[in-house]
């Protein structure tokens, strides 16, 4: 009797494990970056060889992710930088928090786009690729605007 108690417990408490597993597969959607970009735009450049781009990278998501580089067909190289106080420097990487956003600003953390093919002209657009370090990579077409525009929302 005692062995069939045993094996009368063990399917119920298998049977709690595995719903728990299942229940825990389903809350991991919740544990993923969920990224999106808005904002985004390059001010005409006055140089033929370099220009600055600006966008906000927001996640909704509830893992954090990090934006690891960014490529385009219209430039030989596309540069993170962050600037703290008054120092600009490039970095490898940037923080995407979860349920946060990653800014890029005039005046903060910015693309570079180094040695142009082309230079952009107001009007038209650049298409760049953000890589990160989990989600997959996020394909934007960045507006080329006026040298002076200031945008009125968004950063």
């Amino acid at each position: 009797m005692a062995a069939g108690t045993t094996r009368l417990l063990a399917v119920p408490i298998a049977a709690i494990t595995g719903t728990l597993l299942l229940a825990g597969c389903g809350s991991g959607s919740d544990e993923r970056a969920e990224l999106s970009v808005r904002a985004a735009y390059i001010p005409q450049p006055v140089s033929d060889t370099m220009a600055a781009g600006f966008l906000t990278i927001v996640n909704e998501g509830g893992a954090k992710d990090e934006l690891t580089s960014v490529t385009s067909t219209a430039a030989d190289s596309v540069t993170l930088h962050e600037t703290v106080g008054s120092s600009m420097e490039e970095v490898a990487s940037l923080d995407v928090p979860a349920h946060g956003q990653l800014v890029f600003k005039s005046g903060g953390n910015h693309l570079m786009f180094e040695k142009l093919k082309s230079k952009p002209v107001q009007g038209g657009t650049v298409t760049v690729e953000l890589h990160f370090a989990a989600s997959d990579p996020v394909e934007v077409a960045i507006p080329v605007k006026s040298a002076t525009y200031t945008p009125n929302t968004g950063h």
